[in-house]
């Protein structure tokens, strides 16, 4: 029971202290991605492990429905497409699994998500890269200090926890947040 007890204090300090620090990057990135979708653009998240499955839960939530059924948002995961993640990462090496599909499916005014708990992983940095050099709005869920993030997002978000549990815990917070905010912003529910 002890375990579960501290488990439960250690998510409730790092939500406490994300609410504090988060408010005003949620704002921006909820700004960018209304003016994103009324303007015709899309939402494209992509990360590596835990994150992947974040950014496939998040465009879910986006494309299907996450408060009841309503229009779609557009919103695509890159981590879903086996033979391109293959593809890229035999052709042209892991680190450029994502810019790649950011330079093939993106467009100026996308909202391109990268979340990576530690603000360092190689292949979240180069696409980030890319979407900034091709005119998106580049945002970054992530933990800790931030790593480069602050340096490659236009939008860093940066939850102040140091361990990754933590972290992806509270990202999957503000990507529901994101996807119940953009339902409303949007006048789809």
């Amino acid at each position: 029971m002890g375990y579960f007890l501290e488990e439960f204090e250690d998510h409730f300090q790092a939500v406490q202290a994300a609410r504090e620090s988060l408010a005003v990057p949620f704002s921006k990135l909820l700004a960018a991605s209304v003016a994103a979708i009324r303007g015709g653009n899309k939402i494209m998240l992509f990360g590596n492990g835990g994150s992947a499955a974040d950014a496939q839960h998040i465009a879910t939530e986006l494309t299907i429905r996450y408060i009841k059924d309503r229009a779609p948002i557009a919103a695509i995961a890159l981590t879903t497409d086996s033979s391109a993640l293959t593809a890229a990462g035999n052709d042209l090496g892991f680190d450029e699994i994502f810019a790649r599909q950011v330079a093939a499916l993106g467009k100026p005014g996308d909202v391109v998500i990268g979340i990576t708990t530690s603000g360092t992983s190689p292949n979240v940095v180069a696409a980030l890269k890319t979407a900034r050099a091709m005119g998106m709005v580049t945002a970054a869920f992530t933990g800790r200090d931030g790593g480069v993030m602050p340096t490659l997002a236009d939008i860093p978000l940066i939850v102040p926890a140091q361990s990754t549990r933590r972290i992806q815990e509270v990202h999957i917070l503000i990507g529901h947040l994101l996807c119940g905010a953009l339902e409303t912003e949007l006048g789809l529910v």
